[in-house]
């Protein structure tokens, strides 16, 4: 049998089971609830990586799970989607990773508890044994629930290699280890941060608004970063170069359940990117692949194709960008 084609992208970080449960009636702490409960694979580098076969790109997951149950299925399950996971780590007697979120009946998030000590396997030396497959890469996915000396190690291979690093933060405290990362010299080619992790990527609360957030990338376009693109819900996306930006429209949608959207923008970014589009084009079809995925139920949405995404892009209403009036000069 003849090798398989190399990965265009390799998606490098956590890959667990979720369980979502919610409340049939109002939460009452301290006491058994009833309520309902699903579990789904999950996991922001698996997530995007599974977005991405279904979008047609050619991509290995780099990840760690147990020997367990849970840990066969979500290499089943990934690989059945078309992901290349030969890459990921089994670690003996290790817990695969798991991400348990309780919902109040109206769907708000009450608490949640991400189990992910397995992503300690991940360490500078496991990336090292990976490092063919990393320089034959146009783009390696880098989430937040890396150690900080992998995501280090991982920063250094950019610079030196050329495959371009996007980092996706996953959370605000897990946002600050880029922070500390930049101290080394090697920078992310992209970040991909909503409005709390961008405050943690730059240690200063940013306001929502146009002249903030530009002021905010400009920072980390000083340490090294090519692209901020900067999520902001409805009122779309701020995608910020060196010499200029773009605000996106969001794609209205009937939201379902937004679990996901985050991870299947990056991936449609990189589909387009991959495809030949331009940096604000690849993010309008970002977004076309959010409303898909909020207007589902499933995590990441089985039938996302680019011409899916493409056809939603052309043929939905956009949320207005707000306006914002210039600043004061006084």
């Amino acid at each position: 049998m003849p090798p398989l084609p190399s990965p265009q992208v390799i998606a490098v970080g956590g890959a667990n089971m979720d369980l979502k449960v919610q409340t049939l009636a109002p939460a009452v702490p301290g006491t058994s609830n009833p309520g309902r409960a699903a579990q789904t694979p999950g996991g922001v580098a698996r997530n995007v990586a599974e977005n991405l076969a279904r979008l047609g790109v050619r991509v290995a997951l780099l990840s760690a799970v147990g020997t367990d149950p849970l840990g066969d299925t979500l290499l089943r399950l990934a690989t059945e989607a078309g992901v290349d996971v030969a890459p990921t780590l089994r670690v003996p007697e290790a817990v695969t990773g798991t991400y348990t979120a309780v919902l109040d009946r109206g769907g708000e998030l009450l608490i949640a508890v991400a189990a992910m000590e397995i992503m300690h396997a991940l360490t500078p030396a496991a990336v090292a044994g990976q490092e063919a497959l990393l320089r034959g890469a146009a783009f390696v996915v880098v989430d937040g629930n890396l150690p900080l000396h992998t995501l280090e190690a991982l920063l250094r291979l950019g610079a030196e290699a050329g495959p371009r690093i996007v980092f996706e933060p996953v959370s605000v405290p897990k946002a600050a280890r880029l922070r500390s990362a930049l101290d080394g010299g090697a920078a992310p080619w992209a970040v991909t941060p909503n409005l709390g992790e961008l405050a943690a990527l730059v240690g200063a609360e940013v306001a929502d608004n146009t002249l903030a957030i530009r002021e905010a990338a400009l920072i980390l376009h000083g340490r090294g970063v090519n692209a901020v693109w900067v999520r902001r819900g409805v009122r779309g996306s701020l995608l910020s170069v060196a010499d200029g930006w773009h605000e996106l429209p969001a794609l209205k949608a009937e939201v379902v359940d937004v679990t996901g959207a985050g991870d299947a923008m990056l991936a449609a970014f990189l589909a387009a990117l991959l495809a030949g589009e331009t940096l604000p084009d690849a993010a309008r079809e970002a977004h076309a692949a959010a409303a898909l995925t909020v207007e589902s139920a499933q995590t990441v949405v089985p039938g996302l194709t680019r011409a899916a995404v493409q056809e939603r892009l052309f043929t939905g209403l956009t949320y207005p960008v707000a306006y914002e009036p210039p600043p004061d000069p006084s």
